[in-house]
């Protein structure tokens, strides 16, 4: 946050105390706020979790002498720039003395910022992304499924509802970074870099007293069942992203939960993107001569396929609508049907007989005619 804007908040009225306050006073009043306005009091009270960072934020100026007295200054400062500032005669006149100053400037330095810098605020903590897995039938996967996944991560602490401290007491703040989870240190002497603050790690505030449910973190473990839907079409091995529904956040949105499915193969059929394929075996005289077959489906009666005569063994049939559920919602695909041609592995004396009469009624036509034309 800038330092014009930490100028502009009245922190002396967001703890109650008049501007000539004592230092004990102005403890007093803290202590008083910060326990009413504590978690632990208003469990699920999102106005009061706001209020208690208002109060702490103050403190954190308002508690040290120093910090106090530039605050002070700066917010006298800011005030008469609000209301119009007056340079000195013939600021602004052709000609006239000119002043050269930026208001990043003059504020910056109540909390050891330098020109164009702003200083970040603690943040509340993004929830956890979590990856699982699924394990869904074929069926499942070609037609969508709700799932219930039962899931452990790790949330705000229900023993201090995410503050680190035992209850009854509260975090003080961070003496370090006065609260503002950030520190400043030098490169070589030439360039500043803020960082988190070593000493509260970022938090702006320092647990003292902690929790014995979370050990000062904040965090413990949750466990909770999710219903979980699975898109129709999903693909083996396919991850899944479902927002806000990973770890839950502390003062930050939730996390995100990836979904790795993993789909069992069906004994029969198979997918081509909407459509369903199946591998149906036919006799040879039914590929010859001609014939009606009955295909399963998935999950209806089977159909009947008309294979014409002379059906090579690799052709492929299209029955409309018998296959999985379209991804964009607008009816089913397709069942894509090939035909195997079956040559028998034995012969009874009827059957090669057939067999051989229809050698004899070939006569001398060569089925790889074609190919020798090719090569040659």
């Amino acid at each position: 946050m800038a330092a014009s804007d930490w100028a502009s908040k009245d922190f002396y009225k967001t703890l109650g105390v008049s501007k000539d306050a004592s230092q004990a006073d102005i403890k007093k009043a803290y202590r008083k706020l910060a326990r009413d306005n504590h978690p632990d009091s208003n469990p699920g009270n999102n106005a009061a979790e706001e209020r208690f960072k208002e109060v702490s934020e103050a403190y954190a100026v308002l508690s040290s002498p120093e910090k106090r007295k530039e605050y002070d200054e700066q917010r006298t400062l800011f005030g008469q720039f609000r209301g119009g500032f007056q340079g000195p005669p013939g600021y602004g006149q052709p000609g006239g003395a000119g002043v050269d100053f930026d208001l990043g400037d003059l504020l910056g330095g109540i909390f050891g910022g330098s020109r164009g810098r702003t200083r970040r605020q603690p943040q509340g903590r993004r929830g956890d992304d979590i990856e699982t897995e699924a394990s869904i039938t074929f069926q499942q996967a070609v037609d969508g499924a709700t799932l219930p996944l039962r899931m452990t991560s790790d949330e705000a602490c229900p023993t201090c509802h995410g503050t680190g401290a035992k209850p009854g007491t509260v975090p003080k703040v961070c003496s370090k970074c006065q609260g503002s989870g950030m520190q400043t240190g030098t490169s070589g002497g030439v360039f500043a870099m803020t960082e988190p603050c070593d000493q509260c790690r970022g938090r702006g505030m320092v647990v003292e007293d902690p929790c014995t449910t979370c050990r000062g973190s904040g965090r413990a473990p949750s466990s909770r069942t999710l219903q979980v839907r699975v898109p129709a079409g999903v693909k083996n091995g396919q991850r899944i992203r479902l927002k806000g529904k990973g770890g839950k956040g502390d003062g930050a949105p939730d996390g995100d939960l990836y979904l790795v499915v993993h789909v069992s193969k069906h004994p029969l059929f198979g997918r081509k993107g909407d459509h369903l394929t199946v591998t149906v075996p036919v006799a040879f005289d039914e590929a010859a001569l001609g014939a009606t077959i009955s295909v399963p489906t998935l999950d209806g009666p089977p159909v009947s396929i008309r294979i014409p005569a002379g059906t090579p063994s690799g052709r492929t049939f299209r029955a409309k609508g018998k296959g999985g559920a379209a991804k964009s919602g607008g009816g089913r695909g397709d069942l894509l049907v090939t035909i195997d041609v079956q040559v028998p592995a034995e012969l009874d004396d009827e059957s090669r007989a057939a067999v051989e009469a229809l050698r004899t009624a070939r006569g001398n036509k060569d089925p790889r005619a074609s190919i020798s034309e090719a090569v040659g």
